[in-house]
């Protein structure tokens, strides 16, 4: 990240901060030297940030510092809290981490008895994880090939345990409750195909990108299935 957006992420860290916190902790946080972020807080202090530090002890906003708060209920702020268990327990890894970051976040400018609230409600929702690293294998991959519009290339056991290679261009992620699965344009087969992501047993991106027919796309494959969802999630 460049030093705008290190700036940033260390000032959010700092409004969630109820005490001072060290500056190696900091330093972890941002994956960067005590050098460097000794160097960011003497950025933030000459931009006019009020920041108390004290050796030995950490760093901490200063008294009269103001956060404006967002303007969220408390069924909203429940409805995010779950929202980021539930990706923390079905998602792939990276996006569990965006997922507590996005959190955190929201929790550094939410008013101080909001704040108290969600603290005493955090463990009132809980989603086990469980099997989330095969359920949820290569969807870190899967997203950025869906994003950059890259073919895959995928080895596959069917639930026969029929092993076959294919190669389809990524069109989105859909979760059933019990799996993950990709919905791809299959090359082999002219057509749509879904595949379990507990199932790939290898995945590489051929590094061919794609381009989509109208009749190719992941809303035309819902569409066939569920038009009434298509209104709902593609409006």
């Amino acid at each position: 990240m460049n030093k705008s957006e290190r700036l940033l992420q260390l000032l959010t860290l700092l409004r969630t901060r109820r005490t001072a916190v060290t500056a190696r902790t900091l330093a972890e946080r941002l994956g960067v030297s005590e050098r460097t972020l000794y160097r960011d807080i003497q950025s933030l202090t000459l931009s006019g940030v009020p920041i108390d530090g004290e050796a030995g002890v950490g760093y901490r906003l200063g008294r009269g510092s103001f956060v404006p708060p967002l303007m969220f209920t408390e069924d909203e702020i429940e409805a995010l809290l779950l929202g980021v268990r539930m990706v923390q327990g079905w998602g792939d890894e990276d996006m569990g981490a965006a997922a507590d970051s996005a959190l955190h976040k929201i929790r550094s400018v939410l008013p101080d008895k909001m704040l108290q609230d969600q603290e005493r409600q955090r463990n009132t929702f809980l989603v086990p994880d469980t099997q989330r690293r095969e359920k949820a294998r290569f969807g870190a991959l899967i997203r950025r090939a869906i994003k950059e519009r890259q073919t895959l290339w995928l080895n596959y056991r069917d639930e026969q345990g029929n092993q076959t290679q294919r190669e389809g261009n990524p069109l989105g992620l859909i979760y059933w409750g019990a799996a993950w699965t990709l919905v791809a344009w299959c090359r082999l087969r002219d057509d749509h195909r879904m595949f379990r992501l507990d199932r790939i047993l290898d995945l590489k991106p051929t590094g061919q990108q794609f381009q989509l027919e109208s009749h190719q796309t992941l809303e035309a494959y819902i569409r066939q299935h569920d038009p009434e969802f298509v209104d709902r999630a593609f409006s």
